[in-house]
């Protein structure tokens, strides 16, 4: 969270989650690597820069930056992202998707994991609870903002598109979303399966702005970032299109939806941790 961002110390912490992600869904052989590889530096420059937020965790977030996650399917990311920032102890991610783990499938809030303060994964609705928490900071005269991560196949539901009309119309200028446009959902390239269109002229119609970034080129994004905040309160909303490759860091699961919701093998593990380097010590 300082001004200038190091490098150096955030690919090591984008590569450390990477061989998280992995070891992860491996040892429960369940889960979803491939948009989670996709979006780590997006959600590394968001906790270890960008957000203003404190700890110990509160679910109010009063007076500090607030994060929601709509494709809650790429928990596991998000879940080491946190472990790194201190949300909890790294050791707890050997438990993702166990019995009793408070580090479920999908995000949830029943088991008052910090860092979660809406139970995700059933798209559609991270915007609008975004939108709705970003609201709420401007009747408490709020000045931090509020950030939401989307996926691209999620743009097919109808209450995404509510949300971004209410949210242009409303003038709704603390909230930063993000596509993670990776081109590819559950059953194929999301060309193939319902065509998004042109996502960026689509926003604007509805009264957004719109940036571009190439999500997994760390410095790009980070600058990305910095134009994003320097468009909140303006009296728009802001999304940053997003573009990334899934799988993002292994090669043989780059840039197809074949791995958006299967485990890694041993062997398959082996090979993807070979091309991770292990910076920050395993879990």
């Amino acid at each position: 969270m300082s001004n200038s961002p190091d490098f150096n110390h955030l690919k090591k912490v984008t590569s450390q989650v990477r061989r998280d992600i992995v070891r992860m869904v491996h040892a429960c052989q369940s889960g979803h690597p491939g948009g989670s590889l996709g979006c780590t530096e997006y959600l590394v420059l968001l906790y270890f820069h960008v957000m203003k937020y404190k700890l110990p965790f509160t679910m109010e977030g009063k007076g500090e930056d607030m994060f929601f996650l709509s494709n809650g399917h790429i928990s596991p990311v998000w879940y080491s992202v946190l472990s790194h920032a201190g949300f909890f102890d790294k050791k707890e991610l050997g438990t993702f998707r166990q019995i009793n783990s408070r580090l479920q499938g999908h995000p949830a809030t029943e088991e008052d994991l910090p860092g979660i303060r809406v139970a995700s994964g059933s798209l559609g609705q991270g915007l609008s609870v975004g939108i709705g928490a970003a609201l709420s900071k401007k009747l408490d005269k709020d000045d931090k903002l509020v950030y939401v991560l989307m996926g691209d196949g999620e743009q097919q539901e109808g209450q995404v598109w509510e949300a971004v009309m209410f949210a242009g119309s409303k003038k709704v200028d603390n909230l930063i979303a993000t596509i993670d446009y990776n081109g590819q959902q559950i059953d194929g390239p999301t060309e193939e399966v319902n065509p998004l269109g042109d996502l960026k002229a689509k926003y604007e119609a509805f009264g957004w702005e719109v940036i571009t970034s190439d999500g997994n080129n760390i410095e790009e994004l980070a600058a990305a970032f910095d134009k994003a905040k320097s468009l909140t309160g303006k009296g728009k909303p802001v999304l940053n299109l997003m573009t990334t490759v899934m799988g993002k860091g292994v090669d043989f699961m780059e840039g197809t939806h074949k791995w958006h919701g299967i485990a890694p093998n041993d062997e398959q593990l082996a090979e993807a941790l070979n091309q991770l380097e292990e910076t920050l010590g395993d879990y």
